[in-house]
């Protein structure tokens, strides 16, 4: 039986795809939400700093007008994240007010966080909320981040924005839930015997290899930009972990230690 691990991380920031807010049949996923809030709630009332990085605004765009598949239409994605944006975040409000938690918004774009004077406004945004107990909920502005949505990434993809948030932010730890239990030696959806990876120090070309290759895909938000992701964390660091987001409820366990998922950690911590 493996260990459990030993971190230390007080400012964590959590990511959540689409496959976590959305069904498979389009609808939004309360259940997921509502235990996603709670335990974020509780994190806060244990002295933690949390910020959120969430997909799902074009997925809600869709289901709130009834289109089963993403339009290849940039206007058309563009006018389903503005819908989906405040169906959102009308949810998060809902949710996390049950709880008694406040949360605030951030909209990034690339733009603002490559010029000093915008990242540290920022930057200075972010530490307010978390010093007040806020959980700030980001997003890449898709109405106006077009590169995104086109996949010629401006942030890449939220993989690669709740990363750079968390070196702006200097959190100690990213967890990033995915419909996929961690990282493998090779794909699970198509080998029995894959084999997950319970740690990773660092991300070299036998990780790639396993990964399927540059520009592979694997699951729904693609390996490449996860390890990418886990790849800036080591640089600064900082700890990564990559588990199943199927039951939020799971980060209670990540941060108590418990070995699930794949901890990404340059060394022991």
């Amino acid at each position: 039986m493996a260990k459990k691990r030993q971190l230390d991380a007080k400012r964590i920031v959590v990511k959540v795809g689409t496959s976590t807010l959305i069904h498979p049949n389009g609808k939004v996923n309360f259940h997921a939400i509502d235990q996603l809030c709670y335990v974020l709630t509780g994190l806060v009332n244990d002295g933690k700093q949390v910020v959120l990085v969430s997909s799902g605004a074009i997925g809600v765009g869709m289901g709130q007008v009834g289109l089963h598949e993403r339009p290849e239409s940039i206007p058309a994605q563009q006018a389903l994240a503005a819908i989906g944006q405040s169906g959102l975040m009308s949810v998060y409000q809902q949710r996390f007010s049950l709880y008694g938690q406040r949360i605030g918004q951030i909209l990034l774009t690339h733009d603002v966080l490559e010029y000093p004077l915008s990242r540290q406004n920022a930057l200075n945004t972010f530490n307010s909320l978390l010093e007040w107990g806020v959980i700030p909920i980001v997003n890449e502005n898709d109405t106006v981040a077009v590169d995104e949505m086109d996949h010629h990434t401006k942030f890449g993809d939220n993989d690669q924005l709740s990363a750079i948030v968390s070196s702006i932010v200097d959190a100690d730890l990213l967890v990033m839930l995915s419909d996929i239990d961690g990282f493998f030696d090779k794909n699970p959806h198509k080998y029995a015997d894959a084999k997950l990876f319970e740690r990773i120090t660092k991300i070299d070309e036998t990780t790639l290899e396993a990964a399927g290759g540059k520009g592979s895909k694997f699951g729904t938000g693609g390996m490449m930009t996860k390890l990418k992701a886990a790849k800036r964390m080591l640089e600064n660091d900082k700890m990564m972990i990559l588990a199943n987001g199927q039951d939020p409820a799971i980060i209670f366990e990540l941060i108590k230690g418990e070995p699930l998922g794949t901890l990404f950690v340059k060394e022991e911590k």
